[in-house]
């Protein structure tokens, strides 16, 4: 295991066991690709662990078959099937809560829509129903005023157990950056996609 070397020691009066221990919330921000995908990766840890995983899909269109949640699926069915990993679930656009773009004509019904997923993610920490959670394009219903940022930060704070939480979009928040215990920000310096090149299955799915 890495040994990292901290700047400082907090004065919080817990061991370095109970420190190591501690639930962690994660962001993953900025105009690079790859924010979604390193959350899955992370997924697939907790997976490995035997965590519970659940990851809750924002803003892609359901039309979209993404290779992760493929993956993640079938390794919960190897859970179900052989007691390997953990249980996973996936929701997306069509399963309950989630919503097409900000500037459609239904924009009211999506951010109810954004609400009401937020709502029932918060009933599920409060629950402790999982033990690792991906909210996934979370950062747009905060940056266009759906979803109170304040109230998630303060949930998400409050929140009993071990339960870990990785949210991934841009621009995220600088409420929701303050309170993360590890924020990564991608900066994208090239994509295929400028130089005309369209999205491949596999690379982008």
């Amino acid at each position: 295991m890495p040994r990292g070397v901290p700047e400082s020691i907090p004065d919080d009066g817990l061991t370095t066991r109970q420190r190591r221990n501690q639930p962690v919330l994660a962001v993953h921000t900025g105009d690079g690709k790859g924010k979604s995908t390193a959350a899955f990766g992370m997924a697939m840890r907790a997976w490995n662990a035997g965590l519970r995983v659940a990851v809750f899909q924002f803003v892609k269109s359901a039309k979209w078959k993404v290779g992760e949640e493929s993956a993640l699926l079938a390794l919960g069915k190897v859970h179900s099937d052989t007691g390997a990993g953990g249980p996973v679930e996936w929701h997306k656009m069509g399963q309950g809560w989630s919503w097409l773009r900000a500037n459609t004509d239904h924009a009211d019904d999506h951010a109810a829509a954004a609400r009401a997923g937020w709502a029932e993610i918060a009933r599920r920490l409060e629950s402790q129903e999982h033990d690792f959670y991906v909210l996934d394009e979370f950062t747009y219903p905060l940056d266009w005023g759906w979803v109170d940022t304040a109230e998630v930060v303060d949930t998400l704070s409050r929140r009993p157990g071990r339960q870990h939480v990785v949210i991934t979009g841009r621009r995220a928040p600088q409420a929701l950056v303050d309170a993360a215990d590890l924020v990564t920000e991608m900066r994208k310096i090239a994509h295929p996609m400028d130089a005309g090149r369209k999205g491949q299955k596999g690379i982008e799915w």
